[in-house]
């Protein structure tokens, strides 16, 4: 059965190594939006360093989910003193339990905050795509697919929640209050 991978990505307004109260904030919410995320039906896997690694995001070892890769429109830094950007490259089981887990709970509550963390994005945000079951999206291939987006109308190749398609390439429908804001 075909999952959804879904690649997320969003240039921040300050380094991540930033000690200020808003960059402060921004991990200080990370770190358990993700562990409930990760504990949301229909959530199978995310792309991750080995725990304990020491890096940058270029500079980590991320296995099978291949080497890191920002679009072409991030020009902010690659060190760990000016790199300022976040990123996630997930599975799920299909496009409502991916869709319900970013919409609702706290990273709903995150994403009302994103103006105080983000630049404002004149690119999509996110992108998802359908892969076969023996199949882990790379960062590469997630961001080819964002880049794609920028350029295309959604399309089964590349295509946000607000205009999904099915496995089968037909266009779908996402239930939920925030389906038609969701991009």
């Amino acid at each position: 059965m075909p999952r959804l991978a879904l690649y997320t990505f969003g240039a921040l307004k300050s380094p991540l190594a930033d000690p200020a109260p808003p960059t402060r904030d921004f991990h200080d919410r990370a770190g358990g939006i993700y562990q409930r995320i990760s504990r949301h039906p229909g959530y199978l896997a995310h792309a991750e360093a080995p725990e304990g690694e020491q890096g940058t995001h270029f500079e980590l070892d991320w296995g099978a989910w291949g080497e890191f890769a920002v679009p072409d429109w991030y020009g902010k830094g690659r060190t760990p003193e000016t790199i300022a950007l976040a990123a996630t490259l997930s599975l799920w089981t299909g496009l409502q339990p991916a869709f319900d887990a970013v919409y609702t709970g706290p990273h709903r509550e995150a994403l009302n905050r994103r103006r105080d963390w983000f630049e404002r994005a004149t690119h999509p945000t996110h992108a998802c795509w359908w892969v076969a079951d023996d199949v882990t999206p790379t960062w590469r291939e997630g961001v080819s697919r964002l880049e794609h987006l920028h350029g295309h109308a959604p399309a089964p190749h590349a295509f946000t929640f607000r205009h999904p398609f099915d496995p089968a390439g037909t266009p779908a429908r996402i239930s939920g209050a925030a389906a038609d804001g969701s991009e």
